[in-house]
């Protein structure tokens, strides 16, 4: 750090959002700000971002290093992300001047590096006995309210657009998980219903972020900044799929499709059917003139909407060739994400990580499972490690198949005896 440390803590905020969401009209908002911020905002690319003319004074680009600098009228400047990023955040505190910093992450460069990045910072800072000079604030995506009733199929009527890229819905749903405001944007362009839903999808992809309606990216900015809502290890252990494996009520069997039980007339393929108002349409989609749905379409984790999630559990391993024939031809789009791990019957010392989002899937090696371990080490993990020694099977090891869905109208049972195919017996 330079000789201008004053040791006063800067706030971060970390900002994402894909092309056409309005994270460029948040940021001109932000630097436009009434609140007396003075703010430094770090960006992948100031001509992309096109900053309003009446915030730049005359002659206030500063062309010197390599023109990465555009000062504000307003006492805020923009410049563009470097590659050592503690090295600019320094800087940009050594000037003495913001009191605040936005730092917005593309979905080439993703928020999790960023904070990590800023963690390391303070890191630093407490090794050479000194207290931290800067604080995550909180990690904030803009999404576009039309483009999510597109992607997550909530619009009945809604003509499919053609997309900009396939994986756009993994970057979507990658940002919806790491984060804690999701600033929903463009609310006016659909319905109440189709908002609905989206919110329903959102809830389930990230159940703790805080959802704010706008248009225009016109925020109070009191519910954006300095709000003191970012926790690293809560963040990155919030997403759906995270609560969705941990909370998952373990059967040492295969029964993993019949484990909810609620009363005699369900044997716990499905749950209890809810109660509806008559003349309202069920989640299932359909119309029940005496209000009650007899259609048995509420699985374990329903919400509205037809919006479901469920964990998919077995110790045996996959046959290789079954479960690479089950994602490529068997999957199905009613399917929004999916994550877990996984291993095969023909290298079973390996487990797998699967991940899907959107149109995107991904499979890799995970490192190897404890079991294959010397005894004696993996005894002693069991003991020190509750959640190892839970997961424990005496055959199996920690050797498991555990896969979170979150989709919507998915077919479960459908999609459980595909993947009760894959099983290598």
């Amino acid at each position: 750090m330079g000789d201008n440390m004053n040791l006063k803590v800067l706030p971060i905020t970390l900002l994402t959002g894909y092309l056409g969401s309005g994270k460029t009209t948040l940021i001109n908002h932000i630097l436009n700000n009434q609140k007396g911020y003075k703010i430094a905002v770090i960006v992948n690319d100031i001509g992309e971002v096109n900053i309003d003319a009446d915030l730049i004074q005359k002659g206030g680009v500063v062309t010197e290093k390599d023109s990465n600098l555009v000062a504000l009228s307003n006492g805020c400047i923009c410049c563009n992300l470097k590659a050592d990023l503690i090295e600019q955040i320094a800087e940009i505190y050594d000037m003495g001047k913001f009191d605040y910093l936005l730092i917005e992450a593309s979905g080439i460069c993703e928020p999790i590096p960023i904070a990590q990045s800023i963690i390391t910072m303070n890191d630093m800072m407490a090794e050479e006995g000194l207290p931290e000079i800067v604080r995550l604030d909180s990690v904030i995506t803009v999404t576009d309210s039309l483009r999510l009733v597109s992607e997550f199929g909530c619009g009945d009527n809604l003509v499919e657009k053609e997309l900009a890229s396939d994986d756009i819905g993994n970057l979507i749903i990658q940002q919806l998980e790491f984060c804690d405001i999701v600033v929903l944007n463009k609310v006016d362009e659909v319905s109440e219903l189709e908002l609905n839903k989206v919110k329903t999808v959102i809830k389930q992809l990230q159940p703790h972020a805080k959802v704010i309606d706008t248009n225009y990216a016109k925020v109070d900015l009191d519910q954006i900044l300095d709000v003191k809502l970012f926790d690293f290890e809560k963040a990155i252990s919030s997403a759906g799929w995270v609560e969705g494996i941990e909370n998952h009520d373990e059967v040492h069997d295969h029964e993993h499709h019949h484990e909810h039980k609620c009363c005699d007339e369900h044997d716990g393929e499905e749950e209890c059917c809810h109660h509806h108002e008559e003349g309202h349409e069920c989640c299932c989609g359909h119309d029940h003139k005496d209000g009650e749905c007899h259609c048995g379409c509420h699985s374990h984790g329903e919400s509205e909407y037809g919006i479901t999630t469920f964990v998919y559990y077995i110790r045996e391993g996959f046959n290789r060739e079954k479960f690479i024939d089950f994602i490529n031809n068997k999957f199905d789009k009613s399917i929004i994400r999916c994550k877990g791990v996984l291993y095969f019957s023909d290298e079973d010392n390996m487990s797998y990580l699967f991940e899907q989002a959107g149109m995107q899937k991904t499979l890799m090696e995970a490192g190897e499972w404890f079991c294959m371990l010397p005894k004696e080490e993996s005894d002693k993990l069991r003991k020190i490690e509750p959640k190892l020694e839970k997961d424990w099977d005496e055959k199996y090891g920690d050797r498991m198949v555990k896969l979170v869905f979150i989709g919507q109208h998915m077919n479960k049972e459908e999609i459980i005896s595909n993947l009760d195919l894959c099983i290598d017996k």
